[in-house]
């Protein structure tokens, strides 16, 4: 077992430093300010549909613990943790509250390991759903609306459902990196064999500080923005389709 420990409030001032710099980067390129105003509605949605995701899914499999504790809403109050909402918006990594679940409350359909995959998933999925949702309102709007479009008030919704579409798309292939704490760790667990899944819980410590090094040093951008570039042209060709613009 790999045993190492840090402090926490080392890794938050880290975070507060690209907080800083992220903002001073803001302040200084014209036209991002705004752009960080427009982010917030996307990632006010994204977090909250992600973990609602979670909580309905995981009382729908039996366990009651995110109703019992107030989850089962879309009231953005009760999964945005402050720290992480604004890591999010400044600093491009974040997180909401997490639910909490009790895997032996699910029901025996399926194994227990199965389902907590299955409610890991649910996130990043509902995240996906909601990017191919606001992408068909954006083609709508564009299609039967096209003079609106071109208005001060048509502009900034149109940049803002871009932003939010990009927000659900990042957050959601962002999830399934197989690291904790993200979600894509559980769904890994699930498909591995018991002695490395033995091997991968016990040290769970070390994937944290692997995945810290990625973040911290940008290298976790070069891995999924290829996957986000991919999942975004999917979807914009999709709806494409769906409206008959090729």
């Amino acid at each position: 077992m790999f045993n190492f420990s840090f402090d926490k409030r080392i890794i938050y001032v880290i975070l507060g430093l690209m907080v800083i710099r992220t903002i001073y980067q803001y302040a200084t390129v014209e036209g991002a300010l705004l752009a960080l105003v427009l982010t917030i509605p996307g990632v006010l949605i994204a977090i909250t549909f992600h973990e609602f995701a979670h909580a309905f899914v995981a009382d729908k499999l039996g366990d009651d613990t995110p109703r019992r504790q107030g989850r089962l809403n879309l009231n953005p109050l009760s999964h945005i943790d402050p720290v992480g909402f604004f890591m999010l918006i400044f600093a491009h990594f974040g997180w909401g509250k997490p639910v909490e679940i009790n895997p032996t409350n699910f029901n025996r359909k399926r194994s227990m390991s199965a389902q907590e995959a299955i409610v890991a998933l649910a996130g990043p999925v509902m995240n996906l759903i909601i990017a191919i949702v606001l992408t068909i309102i954006l083609f709508a709007i564009n299609a039967f609306a096209s003079t609106f479009v071109f208005t001060t008030v048509g502009m900034l919704i149109c940049l803002t459902l871009q932003m939010a579409i990009s927000v659900n798309i990042g957050l959601g292939v962002f999830n399934l990196i197989p690291l904790p704490p993200l979600d894509g760790s559980k769904i890994l667990i699930h498909f591995l064999p018991y002695n490395a899944k033995t091997w991968f819980e016990n040290n769970t410590q070390l994937f944290y500080v692997i995945f810290i090094v990625l973040w911290i040093t940008n290298l976790i951008s070069y891995i999924i923005s290829p996957v986000i570039g991919v999942v975004s042209n999917g979807i914009y060709a999709m709806v494409s389709a769906l409206f008959g613009i090729f």
